[in-house]
C-alpha cells in the first residue's frame, strides 16, 4: 500500500500511465531518468525512448498544460541531457538528444515557457560541447539545432546567448566555424543563421560581432569564394566539349548562393558590419580577381597572388554582381575603375583611410602593406586602368568568330544600366560620355547578326537589342537618341533580315508554323537577364548541336529548320527594335489574337453565332427573333477517342477554329465547347471501311507552349486524335470537305498576312482586308449583319427569291446557293415567321408551311435537315438594332 502511494507520488515507478500527454506521464518520465542516470549498453534504448517521449508531452504541455513545464523546470530535467552528453554513449543517444531538443525548440511558442528552457544555461552549454562532427549525422543534427534556436533569436531571446559581461556569443562563433563545411546543407545553415543573427539588431551585439569576429568571418568567407571562383574557371576551361555541365552547373549554382548572401548582409544596412565586407570584398576578391582578370597583360601579379580567371568568367562575374548587389558604395566604385564613372559617393576602406582604421587591429602587416600598395596602384595608375577596362569591354562586342565573349560584354553593359545602385540619382546611360562609341558597336553587332551566315546566336541579338532600347532611350517617352547615320544602318540591318526571312518563306514546308511559334516564344517568354546568368551552358563555348540539350536561343542553329528559326526570330526582334524607335505599335502581330478566340468551357449561344452558320437578329417593333442557320457549318456527330469513349457534340467550323459543343441539355440554343483547335493544325482522312467515318487529328498549335520544346514540331503529339461518325455518308461528305478547304484557306490567309509583313507578293484565292484574323472575322460579322438588315422590316423582309439577301463571308453561303452533293439546298418561305406562344422551344418552320416544332438539339437529324431554316423563340439571347 506504501508502495503504490509512493508510485504514484513520483510517477509511477510501479506503471506506467495509460495517458503518454499527461503530467503524470512526465513524473513517470523523470523517475526513469533519475534510476538510469549512468548510461549502458542494457538501458541505452530506453533512454531514447524516454527523451523521445519526454520532448512530445512538453510539446503537449506548451498548448495544453503550463504545469507540464512548471515540474520540468522544478525537476531541472535539461541537465539530464547536458549529464547524457558528457557520457561516452556513443553516436546513437548523442543523435536522438540532438533530435529531441531541435524539435521541442522547433515546436515550443509560448514565450514563458521558451523563457524557461534557455533560463539556466543548459543549451550555450550543449552548444559548446565537443561532439562527434565525423559522424554526418550528428552534424546535421547539431546545425540544424544551431539554425533552429537562431530562429527564436530577438531582442529578449538574444541576451541568453550573448553575455556581455563576459563577450561570449556561443551560439554565433561556434556555427562561422563551419562556414566552409563540405556538405552544402551545412554551408547553407550557417549563412541561414548568421544572417538571423544581424537582424536582431542588438547594439551591443553587433559591436561584439564587429570587433571580435567580422574581420576574420568575412575574410575568410570571401576567400572561399575566391577559390570556388577558381574552380569553376578550371571548369569551363577544361569542359569545352560539354561533358561536365553538371559539374559546371552546381559551381554556377553555388557562386550565385554566395552573391546572394552577401547582397542579404548588405540590405540589412548595418553600416559597421558593412564597411568590413565591402573592405574584404573589393581588396580580396573584386579588385584582385574580378576587375583585374579583364586585362590580365597588363596587371603585374606577385607569386604568391591568385591566380586570373579567364575574360568570359570575369565578365560573367561582374554581370552576376551588378544583377545581384545593389549597395550604392560598393558598386559606385567598381563602375569607376571600369567605366571612370562619377559618383558623389564615400568610397570604401580601401580608398577612405579613416573608415578603415577600426578594423587595423585584426589584419597582419603583411595584409596591411598589400592594401596600401593596391589602393596607390589603383590610384596612380586610374586613367589608364580605366581606360583599358572600359576598351576591354567594348572590344568584347566586335562580332569576330562567335558571340562568346560578346554576349558577357553586353550582359555586363545592360547589368550596369539597370543597377539600383547606379540609377538612384540618375538614369545611367545620361552619365556616360562614350555613349556614341557604345551604339556604333551595337549597330555592327546587330548588322552582322542579320546575315545568313552569322554565328550569333539569337539570345546574343534580343539582348543587345534590350541594351540599345535602354542606351537609346533612356529616358522614355522621349525621343531617341539616334542620329541619321545610325537610323540608316538600323534600316538596313532591319531589311537585311527581312531577305533572310524571305528566302525561308518561299522553301520551308513549315515556314507557317515555325513563324507563328517564333512569335508566340517572344511574346510569352521575354528575355531575362537574371535567369540567362543563372545559366551555366553559356559559359562554354557557343554549339551548333541540340545533342547537348541547350536551349535553342543560347546555340547555333543546326539544319534547315533551325536555320528558319533563326532567321524568323532575328527579324521579328529587328521589328521590335524598329517599331521602338519610331515610337509606333505592333498592331500586325501575332497573327491571332489567342485572348479573343473561343477557348474550352466557353458557354456559346449557338443562336448568336454569325461565323458559326447562325446569325441572330431582333426586331424590336414586333418582337420576334429570326435565325438564319448553315446546316454545313453546325454538324452533329459522335466523336469516338482513342479509349473508345464515344461523346456526342456539334462539329462548328469557323474561319479560324474547329469547335466542338456539347448541347445543354437544360437551355435549348446553347452549348459549351468542349475542345477547341485551329483549322490550320487539321488533318482529315476518310474511313475505307465506313463512309460516315471520318478521322480526324489536330496537331499542337503554334501558339502553344510546347510547340518549340526538346521534341521536334514534325514529332509533336496532337491536341486530338479521333473518329468522327457522322448520321449518313453526306453530312460525313460535307464535313471533309469543309474541314479540308478551311484547313487550306486558314492556311493561305495567314501567310498572306506573313507575306505583307515582309513585303512578299502573294496571291490568295480571296484576298482578305487589312489587319489580323480577328479583324478578318468582326468584318465578316459586320457584313453580314448589314446585309440582313438592309433587306426591309418585319412583315417583309425583303428574302427574294434569288437569294441574295447574304453576303459569302468565309463559308456563309449565300441563300439559293447550291453546294457541292451532300450538302443542303438552301430555300425560304416569302412571309416572315412568327412566334410560336405554345411553344418554350426554338422551333423550325418548313418549307411546306408544316408547323412541327423541332429543337436546336436534335436538327441534325431532322428528316427535312437539307432545307434552310428559321427560328422563332424568346428564350434566345438578341441583337438589338
Amino acid at each position: 500500500m506504501f508502495r503504490s502511494r509512493s508510485g504514484s507520488w513520483f510517477g509511477g515507478s510501479g506503471s506506467k500511465p495509460k495517458n503518454p500527454h499527461s503530467l503524470e506521464h512526465l513524473k513517470y518520465l523523470y523517475n526513469v531518468m533519475i534510476k538510469n542516470q549512468t548510461v549502458s549498453e542494457s538501458n541505452r534504448s530506453l533512454l531514447v525512448e524516454s527523451l523521445r517521449s519526454i520532448t512530445e508531452i512538453l510539446i503537449w504541455g506548451d498548448q495544453n498544460d503550463s504545469s507540464v513545464f512548471d515540474f520540468f523546470l522544478e525537476k531541472n530535467m535539461l541537465s539530464f541531457f547536458l549529464r547524457i552528453m558528457k557520457q561516452k554513449c556513443g553516436s546513437f543517444v548523442c543523435v536522438q538528444l540532438l533530435q529531441t531538443l531541435n524539435i521541442l525548440f522547433e515546436n515550443i511558442r509560448n514565450e514563458t515557457s521558451l523563457y524557461y528552457l534557455l533560463s539556466n544555461n543548459h543549451v550555450n552549454c550543449i552548444i559548446v560541447h565537443k561532439f562527434d562532427f565525423s559522424d554526418e549525422e550528428v552534424m546535421a543534427y547539431y546545425i540544424s539545432f544551431l539554425k533552429t534556436l537562431s530562429l527564436k533569436l530577438n531582442v529578449h531571446t538574444i541576451h541568453f546567448f550573448f553575455n556581455e559581461n563576459t563577450n561570449d556569443f556561443p551560439l554565433y562563433t561556434e556555427a562561422i566555424k563551419f562556414f566552409n563545411h563540405s556538405e552544402s546543407m551545412v554551408r547553407i545553415a550557417v549563412r541561414t543563421l548568421t544572417l538571423n543573427v544581424y537582424k536582431v539588431g542588438d547594439e551591443a551585439m553587433l559591436n561584439f560581432i564587429r570587433d571580435r569576429t567580422a574581420a576574420p568571418y568575412f575574410s575568410n568567407l570571401v576567400w572561399f569564394i575566391g577559390n570556388h571562383i577558381v574552380e569553376l574557371d578550371n571548369c569551363v576551361r577544361a569542359d569545352a566539349d560539354h561533358q561536365s555541365r553538371g559539374r559546371l552547373s552546381d559551381l554556377v549554382a553555388e557562386h550565385l548562393d554566395h552573391i546572394h548572401y552577401v547582397n542579404d548582409i548588405l540590405c540589412l544596412s548595418i553600416d559597421n558590419l558593412n564597411e568590413v565586407l565591402v573592405e574584404q570584398l573589393f581588396q580580396r576578391l573584386l579588385l584582385p580577381l574580378y576587375i583585374n582578370s579583364l586585362n590580365k597583360g597588363q596587371v603585374q601579379t606577385k607569386s604568391g597572388d591568385r591566380p586570373m580567371v579567364s575574360r568570359v568568367v570575369s565578365l560573367f562575374l561582374l554581370s552576376q554582381i551588378f544583377l545581384i548587389i545593389h549597395h550604392k558604395p560598393l558598386v559606385v566604385t567598381i563602375l569607376k575603375l571600369l567605366i571612370n564613372f562619377e559618383g558623389n559617393q564615400i568610397m570604401p576602406s580601401g580608398f577612405n583611410h579613416e573608415s578603415s582604421v577600426a578594423i587595423e587591429d585584426n589584419i597582419t602587416d603583411e595584409e596591411k602593406e598589400q592594401r596600401i600598395s593596391s589602393s596607390t596602384a589603383v590610384s596612380s595608375n586610374s586613367t589608364s586602368n580605366l581606360t583599358s577596362h572600359l576598351e576591354t569591354i567594348l572590344d568584347c562586342l566586335d562580332p569576330a568568330e562567335n558571340d562568346y565573349e560578346a554576349l558577357f560584354g553586353l550582359s555586363l553593359l545592360y547589368a550596369m544600366g539597370q543597377n539600383r545602385g547606379v540609377n538612384e540619382d540618375q538614369p545611367f546611360w545620361n552619365t556616360t560620355e562614350w555613349k556614341s562609341i557604345l551604339i556604333a558597336k551595337l549597330m555592327l553587332l546587330l548588322t552582322s547578326a542579320c546575315q545568313m551566315t552569322s554565328k550569333i546566336r539569337p539570345v546574343a541579338v534580343d539582348l543587345a537589342i534590350n541594351l540599345l532600347i535602354a542606351v537609346a532611350i533612356p529616358n522614355p517617352p522621349n525621343h531617341h537618341e539616334l542620329d541619321d547615320k545610325n537610323l540608316a544602318v538600323l534600316e538596313q540591318a532591319k531589311e537585311e533580315s527581312i531577305m533572310v526571312a524571305r528566302t525561308f518563306f518561299k522553301s520551308e514546308d513549315m515556314f507557317l508554323e515555325l513563324f507563328e511559334a517564333e512569335v508566340n516564344e517572344i511574346i510569352k517568354r521575354p528575355l531575362q537577364v537574371e535567369y540567362l546568368l543563372q545559366d551555366s551552358s553559356i559559359l562554354l563555348p557557343p554549339t551548333g548541336t541540340p545533342m547537348t540539350g541547350i536551349e535553342f536561343t543560347k546555340r547555333l542553329p543546326c539544319g534547315e529548320v533551325e536555320r528558319a528559326r533563326r532567321a524568323i526570330r532575328v527579324f521579328v526582334l529587328m521589328r521590335r527594335l524598329s517599331l521602338a524607335i519610331s515610337e509606333e505599335v505592333e498592331t500586325q502581330l501575332p497573327l491571332v489574337c489567342v485572348q479573343q478566340c473561343i477557348k474550352i468551357s466557353d458557354i456559346l449561344d449557338l443562336s448568336e453565332m454569325t461565323l458559326h452558320g447562325l446569325t441572330v437578329l431582333r426586331y424590336p417593333t414586333s418582337g420576334f427573333y429570326l435565325f438564319y442557320l448553315d446546316n454545313s457549318d453546325l454538324i452533329a456527330c459522335t466523336v469516338v477517342n482513342r479509349e473508345g469513349t464515344r461523346l456526342r457534340r456539334f462539329l462548328v467550323i469557323d474561319p479560324i477554329q474547329l469547335i466542338l459543343v456539347e448541347p445543354d441539355s437544360r437551355r435549348l440554343g446553347w452549348g459549351v465547347a468542349k475542345f477547341v483547335g485551329f483549322l490550320q493544325d487539321v488533318e482529315v482522312t476518310g474511313d475505307k471501311d465506313d463512309s460516315r467515318c471520318l478521322h480526324v487529328t489536330v496537331h499542337n498549335s503554334p501558339t502553344s507552349t510546347t510547340f518549340l520544346s526538346d521534341r521536334s514540331p514534325a514529332h509533336r503529339l496532337p491536341q486530338l486524335a479521333a473518329r468522327f461518325v457522322f448520321d449518313d455518308h453526306i453530312r460525313c461528305m460535307a464535313a471533309k470537305q469543309r474541314l479540308s478547304k478551311g484547313r487550306i484557306k486558314a492556311r493561305q490567309r495567314k501567310m498572306h498576312l506573313i507575306g505583307k509583313i515582309l513585303d512578299v507578293n502573294t496571291s490568295t484565292p480571296s484576298s482578305p482586308p487589312p489587319g489580323t484574323l480577328h479583324a478578318l472575322r468582326q468584318d465578316s460579322i459586320a457584313r453580314t449583319r448589314n446585309a440582313i438588315l438592309g433587306r426591309g422590316v418585319p412583315g417583309n423582309l425583303g428574302l427574294s427569291s434569288a437569294g441574295t439577301a447574304f453576303p459569302s463571308p468565309f463559308g456563309i453561303r449565300p441563300i439559293g446557293f447550291r453546294r457541292a452533293p451532300g450538302l443542303a439546298v438552301t430555300g425560304r418561305s416569302d412571309t416572315p415567321v412568327r412566334p410560336r406562344s405554345s411553344s418554350a422551344h426554338p422551333t423550325v418552320q418548313r418549307e411546306n408551311g408544316n408547323k412541327e416544332a423541332i429543337p436546336l438539339t436534335e436538327l441534325s437529324t431532322s428528316a427535312d435537315h437539307s432545307q434552310n431554316r428559321f427560328f422563332c423563340g424568346p428564350s434566345c439571347k438578341s441583337v438589338d438594332y
